[in-house]
């Protein structure tokens, strides 16, 4: 299909997705009813594991990669229990954009997984990656990690969390 044939409405909308790296990310929660949030290395900044989505990778597929890579959950440690709709967007500011995610791009396009831990038989491992994100993690309340968010990403995590708490 050329330019001319998608609708005017359709390449205004992916104009407006131009420049935003596709991304998962997962709120995984315990028996407890707490979340996992991941603390990333070197810094004050707290989120939860996400990750880029690789050429011709099915969104599941990049979730479970991202999720082993980043706290060492396989498949089969997890439930998926909902996903959004639709991704949820947010910009990185443009005093950062050149030192985050290579400076390729203005935002993250996210698709979110709410996940549950299948049982107790887990462990949460930050060195599964040859290069870690996260050098600390905690069990939190569903809320709590709108305390810890860099601001540019709170639009997007309670967007998220707002529709994910649905599944609970």
């Amino acid at each position: 299909m050329s330019k001319r044939q998608i609708p005017s409405n359709l390449r205004f909308l992916i104009k407006k997705m131009e420049g935003y790296r596709k991304n998962v990310a997962m709120v995984v929660m315990n028996n407890n009813r707490q979340v996992l949030i991941c603390r990333r290395k070197g810094t004050e900044n707290w989120q939860f594991p996400q990750g880029g989505i690789d050429n011709n990778e099915l969104l599941e597929e990049a979730m479970y990669r991202e999720l082993y890579e980043e706290v060492g959950l396989k498949r089969f440690d997890v439930s998926i229990i909902g996903k959004t709709k639709h991704a949820i967007k947010y910009d990185i500011p443009s005093s950062i954009r050149s030192k985050v995610l290579g400076g390729k791009f203005k935002g993250q396009l996210q698709t979110w997984f709410l996940l549950k831990i299948k049982d107790d038989n887990y462990s949460i491992n930050l060195n599964c990656h040859d290069f870690p994100e996260f050098d600390m993690f905690d069990w939190v309340s569903y809320w709590y990690p709108m305390t810890k968010i860099v601001e540019f990403k709170k639009e997007a995590y309670r967007e998220a969390l707002k529709e994910l708490r649905h599944f609970i």
